[in-house]
């Protein structure tokens, strides 16, 4: 069995713990009044308003003219996502993060030690909460897509299992958007061909689905059916490591959208040390307003430091948007090609103290989940 926990309202949540002032509040983590950066996060009394991560700050500011806005801390929340995947490990070690408030667990081989999935559930939701006084959603399936769509059922603190012979009742009254790569325009073009549900796309015809709508067509149909062969495969095996995020509206504000690849960059960097790998490929995915999908890739030399990544990745989306002025739906960044971290590498003549120096950075932030924020320690520059 596969079990999909989420912390609720992760980073947000982070800081009423630490902040009792905020407990109660409207807490927005992120973005600010006036416009520049987008959400981060948002508190469930936040959200009580609609107020959703990737929405502009000066959105949220509008819709809650009280809400109490936040700098964001990655350091911080790392160091918490840390301490949230060892108690993961504590009960298996088949644990593939997503982000870092959310990760798969495959446990069939932990049942003998600890009881059954529902079980071993339980006992991570209650030490997440007695041991770091925070919050988590758990879903537990045979499969990794119903696993996840359970955890989101019963938001905060839920608690879903879906037996083996239960996928199918389980999925069929769901609406359509609950299937992964089903968002808004694709749920409007599934409606307008009379499929509401899963169940009405599950008896149509892969055959038509395919014909109409190509390999996401069969994808869709897959899953519906209740098929997903992906197996939960740990960052130190996976092949490639990626982030991305779909804004709440299209943006073509620049400082915004680096502001968003700059925290996908914080994220898929402390996944990449954690895994203890450098990377000697970034990739950049973007996606325009009216849903055209652009991917751009670059060879770099082998690297874990976020500032190295971040500068390419920033490159890569300026050419991007030089090419593609438009709006911009979602952003991802994505890291591959990997080498063990101690891995000898080419060396220069002489050794980069600035590389050096922000390695060691990178190093200590990921260790102590320091106050400073990261970005401080950034220098913003283009290659000339």
């Amino acid at each position: 069995m596969i079990l999909h926990v989420d912390m609720d309202a992760f980073y947000a949540s982070i800081e009423q713990r630490d902040r009792p002032e905020l407990r109660g509040l409207p807490v927005v983590v992120g973005g600010s009044r006036d416009g520049r950066g987008v959400v981060a996060a948002a508190s469930y009394e936040a959200r009580r308003f609609g107020i959703h991560s990737a929405m502009p700050g000066k959105r949220a500011a509008q819709l809650c003219p009280d809400a109490v806005f936040v700098k964001t801390d990655m350091a911080k929340y790392a160091a918490v996502g840390r301490q949230v995947r060892a108690i993961f490990h504590a009960y298996t070690p088949l644990v593939q993060p997503l982000s870092l408030d959310e990760a798969f667990l495959d446990v069939s081989g932990s049942q003998a030690l600890f009881g059954d999935a529902a079980a071993i559930g339980r006992q991570i939701q209650q030490q997440i909460a007695d041991d770091l006084n925070l919050v988590a959603s758990v879903g537990i399936a045979p499969l990794k897509f119903v696993a996840k769509i359970a955890s989101d059922l019963q938001k905060p603190s839920g608690f879903v299992v879906v037996a083996a012979d239960q996928v199918q009742p389980f999925l069929d009254p769901l609406p359509i958007s609950r299937l992964w790569g089903v968002g808004r325009v694709g749920q409007q073009k599934l409606q307008t061909i009379g499929i509401q549900r899963i169940a009405d796309l599950r008896v149509c015809s892969q055959i038509d689905l395919e014909r109409r709508f190509g390999r996401w067509g069969t994808h869709l149909w897959k899953l519906a059916n209740g098929i997903d062969e992906r197996r939960v495969v740990p960052d130190h095996q996976a092949k490639q490591i990626g982030h991305e995020r779909t804004f709440w509206e299209d943006l073509d504000d620049e400082s915004m959208l680096r502001s968003a690849v700059s925290s996908l960059v914080e994220q898929v960097c402390l996944r990449l040390r954690h895994a203890n790998h450098t990377a000697s490929s970034v990739g950049l995915k973007y996606r325009r307003h009216d849903f055209r999908t652009f991917t751009r890739s670059r060879a770099i030399p082998a690297t874990d430091s976020t500032q190295a990544i971040l500068q390419h990745v920033l490159e890569l989306l300026a050419e991007m948007r030089s090419r593609e002025p438009a709006k911009v739906r979602l952003v991802g960044v994505s890291l591959s090609q990997f080498k063990p971290a101690g891995q000898p590498q080419q060396m220069s003549l002489f050794e980069d103290p600035a590389q050096t120096k922000q390695h060691n950075i990178d190093r200590v932030l990921d260790q102590l989940g320091s106050q400073i924020h990261r970005a401080s320690s950034h220098q913003w520059k283009h290659r000339p």
